[in-house]
């Protein structure tokens, strides 16, 4: 099983210290991070693509070809990647110059993403929300699989027999679908044949074993073995060496932006009730001991059979010492005991995920 890290590179105002985390500091520690998380032996390290004041990554693939020379083994994905308001065009070749960098270490994760501030910044229409994806997603697909593409859309000018450079070392370049529990966007990812990332962010996680089924179904009917697709969960989850050390570290800053968030869109505000509730054995987060994360990870493999966890350790700005103390345990500590439980050997630095499994905080 692959274990990992994803982050969304928040900035703003640490809830206990004070301390105001700026753009430039920020994206400083999250190569320092993933270089950690290369050393420790985690599989993948995941930046996701936000276009808002309080997050310093609006281009992933130039952060991580960054890290791409600062590591040597570690899997450098997005997470995600908002295809419905980029060019697939620009996002191939961009990660494709990526995966040559990197000797073949990149994936893409294509989500519809979470907020719409890039919509209006990059000029397409909310009411186009879900053909704007659907399309571009067919766009980038076709770009993977040929040299050469004749392709025509409403959303984008069309292409005739046009190649288009750098190809990429793996073939193919791994896309994932990145979901957030939108059943037509879990079937589409079984449908096209396309591994899923799913994102667990509350709630009970049986909660979603349907949404696994639902995909797995929709691959069988389109003809693909589900046996060969791999599923990755994606979770909020933070390590100490302890489990109240661990609430204590995650909680301000959770709370903080949760609560932030939830003004926009209408959700009450966090409480440490709700957080304790959320980190209890059956709850969505990961937040406590080594042990305490191992338990949950493996509890939830018997739900899902997924071959991937991506923890986001950070929503919210953390203290850089702590978060590199929970790479460093979920490197050590979590991933050896999750690996030996599940008898799964660990891809090699040359390998990519079982590939043509044709071969994303969400969709």
């Amino acid at each position: 099983m692959e274990i990992g890290v994803y982050t969304f590179a928040e900035v703003g105002r640490d809830p206990v210290t004070g301390d105001t985390l700026g753009a430039g500091r920020r994206l400083r520690e999250l190569l320092e991070e993933i270089e950690l998380a290369d050393q420790v032996g985690l599989d993948v390290f995941g930046v996701g693509e936000h276009h808002r004041p309080d997050y310093a990554v609006s281009a992933p693939a130039i952060v991580l070809a960054a890290a791409a020379g600062r590591t040597e083994r570690i899997r450098l994905t997005s997470a995600v990647t908002v295809l419905s308001s980029d060019d697939p065009v620009r996002v191939f070749q961009q990660f494709a110059t990526l995966d040559l960098l990197s000797g073949g270490r990149a994936e893409i994760m294509a989500g519809r993403g979470s907020f719409i501030e890039s919509f209006p910044l990059f000029g397409h229409d909310l009411r186009d929300y879900d053909a704007l994806f659907g399309e571009k997603l067919e766009l980038l697909l076709k770009l993977r699989d040929s040299e050469r593409v004749t392709w025509s859309g409403r959303h984008r000018a069309a292409l005739a027999d046009q190649p288009v450079y750098p190809r990429p070392q793996q073939d193919p370049l791994p896309v994932w679908i990145a979901a957030g529990g939108t059943p037509q966007s879990v079937a589409r990812a079984g449908t096209l044949g396309l591994p899923l990332a799913l994102a667990i962010i509350g709630g009970a996680p049986e909660r979603f074993a349907p949404l696994i089924e639902l995909y797995r179904e929709a691959a069988r009917r389109a003809g693909h073995d589900p046996a060969r697709l791999a599923v990755g969960i994606n979770s909020h989850a933070f390590i100490a060496d302890d489990s109240q050390e661990a609430a204590d570290a995650f909680y301000p800053s959770y709370a903080e932006t949760m609560t932030r968030i939830g003004r926009e869109r209408g959700w009450p505000p966090t409480t440490r009730q709700q957080f304790e509730a959320q980190r209890s054995p059956r709850g969505a987060l990961l937040v406590g001991s080594p042990q305490e994360v191992i338990d949950k990870v493996l509890f939830q493999r018997e739900i899902f059979g997924h071959r991937r966890f991506l923890a986001q350790l950070t929503v919210g700005p953390m203290p850089h010492a702590k978060v590199m103390r929970a790479i460093e345990l979920l490197g050590t500590v979590v991933a050896p005991a999750v690996r030996a439980a599940t008898q799964e050997e660990r891809p090699s630095a040359d390998e990519s995920p079982p590939a043509k499994t044709e071969a994303a905080p969400a969709e």
